[in-house]
């Protein structure tokens, strides 16, 4: 799969989508190809605010349960209401399910961020 380069990632596997102070984050194809059918994700609630490199939940597959870690900082605005339901929809469509949405603390601040082909290379190598 491709990896969107409209995105921004970390090294734990999470991509984040940057619209002005605002972003959603969610998990690359490759983390949800690690995990494999992904039956429950546990979010943060409306208002927590949360600092890069923080747990902020976990996702629950039937191989493993693996914590999710904010790429940036800032404050939850928006959880995705749909995963409480269909929580496998981020199998289907990985890079366009988001998990939360955040009011940034500092749009700027996107320095341990990878590009998509800086990604591609840690996952490949």
């Amino acid at each position: 799969m491709a990896y969107p380069s409209d995105l921004k990632y970390t090294k734990d596997h999470e991509w984040i989508r940057i619209t002005g102070d605002t972003a959603e984050i969610g998990i690359t194809d490759f983390a949800q190809q690690q995990l494999g059918d992904v039956v429950y994700v546990e979010l943060p609630d409306v208002g927590r605010s949360i600092s890069e490199g923080e747990s902020f939940g976990s996702i629950e597959s039937v191989k493993a349960v693996s914590e999710l870690f904010a790429p940036m900082s800032g404050e939850v605005i928006e959880v995705n209401p749909s995963l409480r339901d269909h929580p496998e929809a981020i199998n289907q469509n990985p890079h366009s399910t988001w998990m939360l949405r955040l009011r940034l603390s500092d749009p700027d601040a996107t320095g341990a961020l990878l590009e998509s082909s800086q990604y591609q290379g840690l996952i490949t190598s």
